[in-house]
């Protein structure tokens, strides 16, 4: 069985990354197709893989600054040749989706989030004050056409997986389709508890730094308390984050798994401000033993149990923030149980679903025929404008505004 895997872009390592890891793990030498790549941004398994890129990768600085070219994302998946291929899996957060396939070939998609650009992060990236004229004026005209867009080309995916029942109901409401909750997968081997390692006084954060995240919220609350605060990660918004933060907090950049480990196992807890899809990051600190301060919503109340493991406050506020961080340091937290909780999230119950999943769907033999397949015959799609045969589309089931 020709298998093809398809993800939006190999920028860097994130929650996204990890899961295909797994995929591309799962089934060996399977081209990787994909916006855009940024050759040794992401892990040995995956730059193993054949990638192949879309026209994108050729455009004006789309190295760095890619989110620019949003409206070209569509037809820029839809470009890719998947003739050939028996089973397409892609995982998808903006378009990887809506990917082209034949009539003949089995698509099933493991879905971060439906289009967060334009769904629920829509505000978050391009609401008032984000984007200057004349971009703000085409914007919801540009917006109106990819949440069509994205819900036209649900049904080219046969089964959905979501990965986390906030996703699920998304998928639910915006897409009419139903969806079965496979949570990511997360070390649990490799992030883990050393109860000889003590708690250091500083808060960490780690995240992409871009709006949604929230971490502007943290460098007021830093500002009000006068807390140290350790930032792991890079993104656009770092040079705008580094210039508006106090003196208590540092900016690190990219760690290493071995150092990020580290600082989970050291940190007094993790702060977690956004609202997010899954959030594997909190499950990582967990499983180090250190307590989440996070927003009650999305992923994180399906992985942060309140009370237990870390505490939950209702609104992205100063005020809700900084009384949660007060509620966190009036208690004492057992690390040990901490880090029991994230068992479940392990990569064995990851692998185990995951084959559940692909063998209801008909395709469960497929990883065990990919180790021994020969990938030098499958089709090489050019990003030069080679055009997919028709594929049916269905109406949608309810009207986007």
């Amino acid at each position: 069985m020709r298998t093809a895997l398809v993800h939006d872009w190999l920028t860097g390592m994130r929650g996204g990354e990890k899961v295909l890891e797994a995929f591309a793990e799962r089934f060996p030498g399977a081209p990787i197709h994909t916006l855009i790549h940024n050759p040794g941004s992401v892990s040995p398994q995956i730059e193993s893989h054949p990638v192949r890129t879309s026209f994108v990768q050729k455009l004006p600085g789309a190295a760095r600054g890619y989110q620019r070219y949003l409206p070209l994302f569509p037809a820029a998946i839809e470009r890719f040749d998947l003739r050939g291929f028996d089973f397409v899996l892609s995982t998808s957060h903006c378009v990887a989706k809506g990917v082209v396939v034949h009539p003949g070939t089995k698509h099933l998609c493991y879905c971060h989030t439906p289009m967060r650009y334009v769904w629920s992060g829509y505000e978050d990236y391009f609401g008032e004050g984000k984007v200057g004229a004349p971009a703000s004026w085409l914007l919801p005209l540009i917006a109106n056409y990819l949440r069509q867009w994205d819900v036209s080309s649900a049904p080219r995916v046969d089964s959905f997986a979501a990965n986390s029942d906030h996703v699920r109901k998304r998928i639910e409401r915006f897409y009419g389709r139903p969806a079965r909750v496979i949570h990511p997968l997360v070390d649990t081997e490799f992030y883990s508890l050393d109860p000889s390692v003590p708690r250091e006084d500083f808060y960490l954060v780690v995240t992409a730094l871009v709006p949604y995240k929230r971490v502007d919220l943290v460098l007021e609350v830093a500002r009000e308390r006068g807390m140290k605060v350790v930032v792991v990660g890079s993104g656009v918004e770092r040079k705008r984050l580094e210039a508006a933060a106090p003196s208590s907090v540092s900016f690190l950049g990219f760690q290493s798994d071995e150092e990020l480990r580290s600082l989970y196992r050291r940190c007094r807890a993790l702060l977690f401000p956004g609202e997010e899809d899954f959030g594997i990051v909190p499950v990582e600190a967990q499983a180090c033993g250190a307590p989440v301060v996070g927003l009650g919503r999305g992923g994180l109340c399906e992985t942060v149990r309140d009370g237990v493991t870390g505490v939950h406050f209702d609104e992205a506020t100063i005020r809700d923030f900084s009384r949660a961080i007060d509620q966190f340091e009036s208690e004492d937290w057992a690390g040990e149980t901490i880090s029991d909780w994230t068992k479940k999230f392990g990569k064995d119950r990851f692998e185990s679903e995951i084959s559940d999943w692909l063998a209801e769907e008909g395709v469960g033999q497929a990883a065990g025929e990919a180790a021994g397949e020969a990938r030098t015959g499958a089709p090489n799609p050019s990003d030069a404008g080679t055009t997919n045969p028709p594929y049916p589309i269905k109406t949608p089931s309810h009207q986007v505004g």
